[in-house]
């Protein structure tokens, strides 16, 4: 009998620890690039807090940056084809000082 829990050719096993998927809220992404990498920082900002630290940091190279921007619109546009159109709210300016200016 084969072993059903090989991967078969082409595949890869992707394992998930128990406290990765836990996950981390973030309502702050700040990018920022080079010539050779992505640096996108997820930030937990609270309202009346005047201090926030980077829950995660994760370093794409150009490329996968590309293919994940795409992942994620066609993602969002599957989410509004069952859902409805997600509305973006109007949000106050938040002073941040941390380095470089980013996008969210």
């Amino acid at each position: 009998m084969a072993d059903q829990n090989k991967p078969k050719k082409g595949q890869i096993n992707i394992e998930l620890d128990e406290a990765v998927a836990q996950g981390i809220y973030s309502n702050l992404a700040i990018i920022n690039h080079s010539v050779s990498e992505f640096v996108v920082d997820f930030v937990t900002i609270m309202p009346g807090v005047p201090k926030s630290k980077v829950k995660s940091r994760i370093i794409l190279t150009p490329q996968h940056a590309k293919r994940f921007l795409r992942a994620l619109n066609d993602n969002v546009k599957r989410f509004e084809n069952a859902h409805g159109e997600i509305e973006e709210h109007q949000q106050t300016t938040m002073p941040i000082n941390f380095g470089p200016a980013g996008e969210a």
